[in-house]
């Protein structure tokens, strides 16, 4: 199956009190569509890192990515900045809702940004809350929700675009296991839906729910 995602030979590196850290080392790695990748390693591993770099959030010190047959490490920002609103989709550990929106308002941002219709945002928005199970809570402010309840107007959002791929970062970390466990089967019926996942997290027991773990240490792919 063709790749959604490639890495050739990518470093990343940062400077730190005039101290250099090289958070990658030489990664190569392929991700296929439709694939659930769970990214685990400690505390330093360079998972963030590797999220971030995919996401276009960042760039590599060195080597190749592509992104959908797309070599994102030659674009500028607001070419990054496209690929990411059209191709991406994030969930975050602490969500990242703006609590003065509702939560239909949250999931019309992504597409504000791309400038879709207004009733096309509105019936879109209606629609993937109702595919998360939210859609009585559409008008609520994320003050007035749960964990769980936020991590899935979250994804509704991260779906806004249709993008191929969506990208969570620690989408547990922040919810009890009942809530955890209802957001690890909604991602996993992303799958059905021709979506890629790629999902960085500490936890082991979750990495159930993905067909491969990519395992990181000292920003290597161990066994890669």
């Amino acid at each position: 199956m063709k790749a959604v995602i490639e890495l050739n030979h990518v470093s990343k590196s940062y400077k730190m009190d005039e101290v250099e850290v090289q958070a990658l080392k030489g990664v190569n790695l392929k991700i296929s569509r439709k694939e659930f990748v769970a990214v685990m390693g400690p505390s330093g591993s360079g998972k963030s890192t590797l999220l971030h770099i995919i996401g276009c959030l960042d760039r590599p010190t060195e080597g190749k990515i592509f992104l959908d047959g797309i070599d994102i490490s030659e674009l500028n920002d607001s070419e990054l900045a496209r690929v990411r609103g059209n191709k991406i989709g994030f969930v975050f550990q602490f969500f990242n809702l703006y609590p003065t929106l509702t939560a239909s308002e949250n999931v019309e941002l992504p597409m504000m940004i791309v400038e879709k219709d207004k009733n096309e945002r509105k019936r879109r928005a209606l629609e993937l809350l109702e595919a998360v199970g939210m859609e009585k809570r559409a008008e609520h402010l994320p003050s007035q929700l749960s964990g769980g309840e936020r991590q899935r107007v979250a994804i509704a959002r991260a779906l806004a675009n249709d993008p191929p791929l969506i990208l969570a970062d620690e989408p547990t970390g922040n919810l009890d296991s009942k809530a955890g466990k209802e957001i690890m089967v909604l991602l996993n019926k992303l799958q059905e839906t021709d979506k890629t996942v790629v999902m960085v997290t500490h936890e082991q027991h979750i990495t159930k729910y993905a067909e491969r773990i990519i395992r990181l240490k000292d920003g290597i792919v161990e066994g890669g």
